[in-house]
Parts: C-alpha cells; sequence; structure tokens
C-alpha cells in the first residue's frame, strides 16, 4: 500500500507545484527507498535544481547497488547520464556512468535499461559530432524501444535517426520520419520530459535546414504543449526557439523579450550550451539596429565559450570593421565550434551553410572576390544537397552579388530580384529588405535611377516598419551621394513642459498632454537628435540620480553572465563532474580510443577552469536579466507608453516618432536627414 505522505508528494508534482513536493519531502522521517528518491530527483528537477536531481539519482544507484539490485542500479545509472547529457554539455561524465550501467546489465543481453542505454549513447555521439555512431545507436534504441514496448526510447532513436539521415542528404525521408514523431507528440503520447526533448529536437532539425515554415509549425505546438506541460529547461528552449521565428519574421521586439526570457530561465540549467541563448538575444538586438546591446550579448556568449557566429562578424561589418569580420568568419570556417551541442549541425556543409552566406558578403566588402567566389560555390552545393527554399535562395542571393561587382549589371538585377522575391515568398522580411539596397546598387549601376530610389525607399520602409531603423540609416549613409541640391530647412516643433503638462506642437498643429515620466526620457532624445543614449544614462538623468555623461564599463551586462552560481554544494558537484570525467579518461586511454580521452580532456579542462572561476552565492555574476536588461525593459515600456499617448491625440507626430525613435541598451531619436526637425524644449 501506497504511503499517504507519498501520495502527497505525487499529488503535488501532478499539479506542477515543485516546491511543495520538495517541502512535503524534506519533512518526511521516512528513510531511504527507490519511490522516495525517485519523487526526489523530479522535485528537485521541477524545481530547477539540476545538482538535486543528479543527487538524488545517484542515491539511488548506490540503494540499489547495495540491495544487490544490479538492473534497477542500472536504470539510475542511466538516469544520470540522461540528466547530465541534457542539461550540462560534459560528455565524459555521461560515458563514466553509462559504462558502469553497462557493466551492471553485462549478464543480461536483453534486459529492457539497454534501451535506455542506446538512447542516451545516440544523443552523447550526436552532440559530440559522431553521426556514424549516432545512427548505429538511434537504430539499437528504436529496436530495443520497439521490443520491451519502451516509447520513449523508441522515440529519441528515431528522431536521432531522422538528424542523421537529414545530415547525410536523405532529406526527405529524414523530415517524414519527423513529421511522424511530431504527430506522436502532439497526440500526448509521451512523458512530459521526452516529449518537451523531442519538440526541440525536431525544430532543431527544420533549422538545420532552413525549413523554417516546418520550423514555425512545430514552434507554434511545441509552444501549445508548454503551456502546463513544460517544466526544467523545457520552457527555456520552448521559448529560445520561438525567439529564433519571431527574429526571421519580425519585428524583432518580441523576439528580444523572449531570448531574454529564455536566458533568464535557462540560466540555473545550460552550462556549455548557455551560450546558444546569448547568441540568439544578440541576433535579435543586431537586426533592430541595436548594435552595442548586440555586442553585449555576443561577448557574453562568446565569454561562455561558444562561437556566436555569423551573426558577430555582421555586426562587425555593421560596424565598418570589415577587416576584423572577414578575420572573424575566416577563423569560424578553419576552427569550427565543438562544444557538444545538438542546438547547431555538428560537421560539414550545413554547419558552414550561414558563415559561407556570411562570408559573401564580407569578403567582398573586404575586397576578396576569389574568397567569395568559393563560397557562393560551396554554398550552392550545399543549397542542391539539401533542397532547402532558405538554402537555394542564398546561393542565388550570392550570385547576383558576385555578378553586380563583376559588372553584370543586367544579371545582377535578375537574380537579385529573384531573391527579393522570394525572401518576401518566404516570410522573411529583413533579409529582403537588406537585399534590396544591393539590388538598388545594381540599378544605380545599370543608371536606372528611378527603379534605384524605388527599391532603397522599399528597404528603408522595411526597416522601418520592423523597428529597424538604424540598418535605414547606415543604408543612407553608405548610399552614393546624389547631386546637391537646395538644403531643406528645419521645421521648427515644440515638447515644452509647464508644471505637469506639456505643450507639444508638431506639422501645424499643437496638442496639450499631461506629462509622463517617457515623456521626459522623449524630451533628452529630442534636445540631441542622433545622439545614443545609454539605457542607464537616460534613467539616471531623469532621476537626477547622476550626471548625464557616458556610462561606465562597469555598467554594462557582464560578460560572465549565465554561468551556473557556485556555493558549497555546487562546488562539490564540479568536483564530483571531475572524478568522473578522469574516470572516462582513463577507460579510453585503457581502450586505446585516443578521440574519446581528447573529449574527456576538453571536458576536464572546462571543469578545471570553471572550479578556478569559483563563483559564490553571495557574489554571483549579473545575468542578462539584472542591471541593464532591468532599466532597459522599464525605461522602454515607459517610453512606449508616452508615444502612444502622443499618437492619441496628434497622429501625425506620433508616426513620426514610431519611425524614429529607436529602444534596446541605447536610446535615439534619429530623424530622416532629408526633413530635419528642430525642436524648442
Amino acid at each position: 500500500m501506497a504511503d499517504p505522505d507519498l501520495i502527497q508528494v505525487r499529488a503535488a508534482l501532478d499539479a506542477g507545484d515543485f516546491a511543495r513536493a520538495r517541502e512535503l519531502i524534506d519533512d518526511l522521517t521516512l528513510p531511504p527507498s527507490s519511490e522516495l528518491l525517485e519523487l526526489r530527483a523530479m522535485a528537485a528537477y521541477g524545481d530547477g535544481d539540476l545538482e538535486g536531481t543528479l543527487a538524488a539519482y545517484g542515491d539511488l544507484y548506490r540503494l540499489h547497488l547495495e540491495n544487490d539490485e544490479p538492473c534497477e542500479a542500472a536504470r539510475a545509472a542511466v538516469n544520470v547520464g540522461m540528466y547530465l547529457m541534457m542539461d550540462s554539455g560534459l560528455m565524459a561524465p555521461v560515458r563514466a556512468w553509462l559504462s558502469r550501467a553497462d557493466r551492471l546489465v553485462a549478464d543480461a543481453p536483453d534486459n529492457p535499461v539497454r534501451a535506455w542505454i542506446a538512447a542516451v549513447r545516440t544523443y552523447e555521439r550526436l552532440m559530440c559530432g559522431d553521426m556514424p555512431g549516432t545512427g548505429h545507436w538511434a537504430r539499437k534504441a528504436m529496436e530495443g524501444g520497439r521490443r520491451h514496448g519502451l516509447k520513449a526510447p523508441a522515440i529519441i532513436g528515431q528522431v536521432a535517426h531522422a538528424r542523421v539521415r537529414i545530415h547525410d542528404g536523405a532529406v526527405d525521408e529524414g523530415l517524414s520520419a519527423l513529421d511522424d514523431v511530431a504527430v506522436e507528440l502532439s497526440a500526448g503520447n509521451l512523458d512530459p520530459l521526452t516529449s518537451g526533448q523531442m519538440w526541440c529536437e525536431v525544430i532543431c532539425a527544420m533549422q538545420w535546414i532552413g525549413q523554417h515554415d516546418r520550423a514555425e509549425q512545430w514552434t507554434e505546438a511545441m509552444e501549445r504543449w508548454r503551456q502546463g506541460a513544460a517544466f526544467g529547461g523545457l520552457g527555456g528552449r520552448c521559448r529560445v526557439h520561438q525567439a529564433e521565428i519571431m527574429r526571421l519574421r519580425g519585428p524583432c521586439d518580441a523576439a528580444e523579450q523572449e531570448a531574454l526570457l529564455a536566458c533568464e530561465e535557462l540560466r540555473p540549467w545550460m552550462r556549455r550550451e548557455y551560450g546558444w541563448p546569448l547568441t540568439e538575444l544578440g541576433n535579435a538586438r543586431l537586426r533592430k539596429g541595436d548594435f552595442a546591446g548586440a555586442e553585449e550579448a555576443f561577448m557574453a556568449a562568446y565569454q561562455n565559450a561558444w562561437l556566436p557566429q555569423p551573426g558577430l562578424a555582421w555586426l562587425r561589418l555593421a560596424q565598418g570593421r570589415t577587416e576584423e569580420a572577414f578575420s572573424m568568419i575566416e577563423n569560424a570556417l578553419e576552427h569550427p565550434f565543438d562544444i557538444p551541442s545538438k542546438e547547431r549541425p555538428p560537421t560539414g556543409a550545413l554547419r558552414r551553410a550561414p558563415l559561407r552566406d556570411a562570408e559573401v558578403v564580407i569578403a567582398l566588402a573586404a575586397g576578396r572576390a576569389d574568397v567569395a567566389r568559393a563560397a557562393a560555390a560551396d554554398l550552392e552545393t550545399t543549397a542542391e544537397a539539401y533542397q532547402s527554399h532558405t538554402l537555394r535562395n542564398a546561393a542565388v542571393a550570392a550570385r547576383g552579388r558576385l555578378a553586380l561587382h563583376d559588372g553584370q549589371t543586367a544579371e545582377a538585377i535578375r537574380l537579385l530580384s529573384s531573391a527579393v522575391t522570394e525572401w518576401v515568398s518566404l516570410r522573411m522580411p529583413f533579409d529582403a529588405a537588406t537585399l534590396r539596397i544591393e539590388l538598388a546598387e545594381a540599378y544605380r549601376a545599370a543608371d536606372d535611377r528611378g527603379a534605384a530610389e524605388q527599391e532603397f525607399e522599399a528597404a528603408c520602409s522595411a526597416f522601418r516598419d520592423l523597428n529597424a531603423t538604424p540598418w535605414a540609416e547606415l543604408a543612407r549613409e553608405r548610399a552614393p551621394e546624389e547631386p546637391a541640391g537646395i538644403k531643406p530647412e528645419p521645421e521648427r516643433c515644440i515638447f515644452s513642459r509647464e508644471a505637469e503638462m506639456r505643450t507639444v506642437t508638431y506639422a501645424g498643429t499643437t496638442v496639450r498632454l499631461k506629462d509622463l515620466k517617457g515623456m521626459r526620457y522623449l524630451e533628452r532624445l529630442l534636445a540631441e537628435p542622433g545622439r545614443e543614449f545609454h539605457v542607464l544614462d537616460l534613467v539616471s538623468a531623469e532621476r537626477g540620480a547622476l550626471p548625464v555623461e557616458p556610462p561606465a564599463e562597469d555598467l554594462h551586462i557582464d560578460a560572465q553572465a549565465g554561468l551556473e552560481v557556485f556555493d558549497s554544494k555546487a562546488r562539490e558537484a564540479y568536483r564530483q563532474r571531475l572524478a568522473e570525467t578522469e574516470a572516462d579518461i582513463e577507460e579510453a586511454e585503457a581502450n586505446n580510443d585516443l578521440h574519446r580521452a581528447e573529449l574527456a580532456r576538453a571536458d576536464r579542462e572546462f571543469l578545471i577552469n570553471e572550479l578556478r572561476r569559483g563563483v559564490g552565492l553571495n557574489d554571483r555574476a549579473r545575468t542578462v536579466g539584472d542591471g541593464v536588461e532591468r532599466a532597459r525593459t522599464s525605461a522602454t515600456r515607459s517610453l512606449r507608453y508616452a508615444l502612444d499617448r502622443i499618437a492619441e491625440h496628434h497622429a501625425a507626430l506620433g508616426e513620426h516618432l514610431e519611425r524614429t525613435v529607436r529602444t534596446g541598451t541605447y536610446f535615439a531619436y534619429e530623424p530622416d536627414p532629408r526633413a530635419p526637425v528642430k525642436w524648442q524644449i
């Protein structure tokens, strides 16, 4: 008969109240049992305590050993390995625990635990970039799962096998298998942990090959599933995928907020993969034109040993640091990212494709047409192999850019026009707007000024609609000078405060509005058109706390943001991971497996560096949600509220400010220089 106290714990877990479940468990005076330890592990994971989960399953492993229950101990060892694999990015300890499980079931060749061992080995191999090994273990997981009626390892194997087939070029076969999995997940036939992980896998596979429509459909399905079902780090992973789609569709304000929330939610979970959500945050800010904010996010990702490319190289190009951008993209191609991850293609052409796309543009800007041609050829080969609309169109755009560089204006116009149309069709407006700038250049080269101006204005209008006006301004700065004309006189406007009211005059219309905090932010921006105000500078000045001056370096986002905070318990856990890693190195060397030993040594180096870092709970590093981000969120909300109030009473001014006010880490008012405005404050 079940213990009534444990029934209460299960009820709390079923309700998703993991903190309450842990409280109930901590109050119990029951002796350790397998049931109690499994409940403790589930409650800890749901409550955001990965180390608590690992400790509970470790205790369960030792309990089964003491009771001479080798198969049950093997299952507990597999659980430790599985949770380590999902969230730590440390594959050496995963292998060490799987080796323990293997030894325990050595005399039970057809035990169901072997299906689980195969499932975890499948993803250990995938995350280490061993696609043949992934396929081998995926087939074993599928076979074992089906033979023993275990849905979870069978589905895990099926997803991994499909990803191998896609990687190997059998795209239709792989996509068909993933569609079958997605239908199974939608039916709710699997446990929440497996469901969440496999949703993430399906979407990652679609993103690999640029199948963004499919990725969007399954992201929406995952988002519906997430409500009330996701726990642990699953909700944060959902948010990253949401941010990826939002960034592609634009505008990127919502994508940035979703990425910020993902960073906050994933901070306790991800260690070596934490650069993934940080990089997505940087990509969203980059598309908004918040170059300072993008830099902060990309550098935080870099400090977490993640390679935030090609985003960081695109940023350097936008900043005019062309040689640095070129060096970065070449280095990324020569020295591929090697942190275990299932979020990016592990090897080969699919990993190179986004880098090649950037390389074409950056190499041409750097005067390296030979490099650009080689990159375009590789991109086209990849597009033909994987039959992706996105990759194919990137290859068409690359050919168009090369034609423009070679002076083949008619061919450039044909190819670039086709690529712009396809980006619009694929609902990727930022990519379309960016390419329109180059199409305008092709029309200028063909001496068709009317068409050039039309494309250029269409691009700038799209950037404004995407709340990415800095890209429009950048395009105007770099556009060829038109013949000089009569410089327009600036329009005289008023934005003055009298007590609690504002007098606002624009385009010949005057209104009176109640003063708001956001109005005071806006006043600072209008007073100095074109100046970028750091959000902390803006907020401090409004409060009267600090003089108005550029913020000190220590006000920026800490590049260490997101690392796991260390208390004594966490430090002990890292030492345990280190011991497990040493065991994996020893086993690999005994088996003369040099590659495995090399991977394990990389894990060991990471762990040693983390232990040296020794961040304590009373000295925790700021996360991307702290300091700057709180100020950014608060100031943006206040300013947007003020702009909405202005638009209600003065539609023309509301429209003007919507186009010209930029928010982010840096706020700015950037009116069109062809229609200057002079504000009386």
